[in-house]
């Protein structure tokens, strides 16, 4: 049993809160226990020169309010740090494996990940709650008659979630407290259709062998089946008050 009283498979209390913002085409506060991230998706007319002729892009950008952490979390001013350039290409990349960009008219999604509240899995909180956000603007956008078929668009979903060996046992989806403590974390970014858009992780004490890394992907990829239930029930009901 965890520190929180979960089992070491136990995702934490997830919330999908669609629609959070009014002008956005598509927006979501997705809350992993006490993380929370706000998810944006909006819609500009034109797209990066390499993309001229050749379909539509999304692109990704992540930041963390000054209020989200204990310690105050300075602004951004004019260049950002490290990490969160690290995390929003990997948003981008996680939903672009999820789009066929192609089918995309001559425009670019923006998709805006800004957390509100860290308490561990930040990114993955993102890239899950980003995923409904997108998927409800380009229903928005069919409805509006921009897109054709918002389903020729979306190839499947994508989700992500945070895996750790903590104390010597594998848990899932960490907290900040277990994050700062364990052996080894590993992030698995998958598709709806189970397959691995990233993995990435290393071990902060010590090591861990290869059977220990196919169980944490393996749990990884069974949590991530039960964020994409959430998010189809989330865009559902989202879609039908459109």
């Amino acid at each position: 049993m965890r520190p929180d009283g979960r089992n070491p498979t136990d995702l934490r209390p997830i919330q999908l809160d669609v629609g959070y913002l009014k002008r956005a085409p598509g927006s979501c506060l997705v809350s992993f226990g006490d993380t929370r991230v706000l998810t944006s998706v909006t819609v500009e007319e034109r797209v990066p020169p390499f993309r001229l002729g050749r379909g539509g892009w999304l692109s990704a950008e992540y930041g963390m309010l000054p209020g989200s952490t204990q310690d105050r979390k300075k602004r951004d001013q004019g260049k950002q740090d490290g990490r969160a350039v690290e995390i929003q290409r990997l948003i981008g990349r996680a939903l672009r494996a999820a789009v066929r960009i192609e089918s995309l008219p001559q425009l670019t999604l923006w998709v805006d990940c800004d957390v509100i509240e860290a308490d561990g899995g930040t990114r993955c909180a993102a890239i899950t709650g980003a995923y409904v956000s997108l998927a409800v603007a380009l229903k928005r956008l069919q409805k509006k008659g921009t897109l054709k078929d918002a389903g020729a668009v979306l190839a499947t979903s994508v989700s992500a979630i945070s895996i750790g060996l903590v104390g010597g046992y594998l848990c899932v989806d960490l907290d900040y407290a277990e994050d700062s403590t364990a052996e080894a974390d590993l992030n698995v970014v998958a598709t709806g259709d189970g397959r691995l858009v990233e993995v990435a992780g290393a071990a902060e004490k010590g090591s861990f062998d290869r059977k220990q890394l196919d169980q944490m992907i393996d749990a990884g990829l069974a949590a991530n089946v039960k964020l994409r239930a959430l998010q189809e029930g989330a865009i559902r009901a989202a879609v039908d008050k459109l």
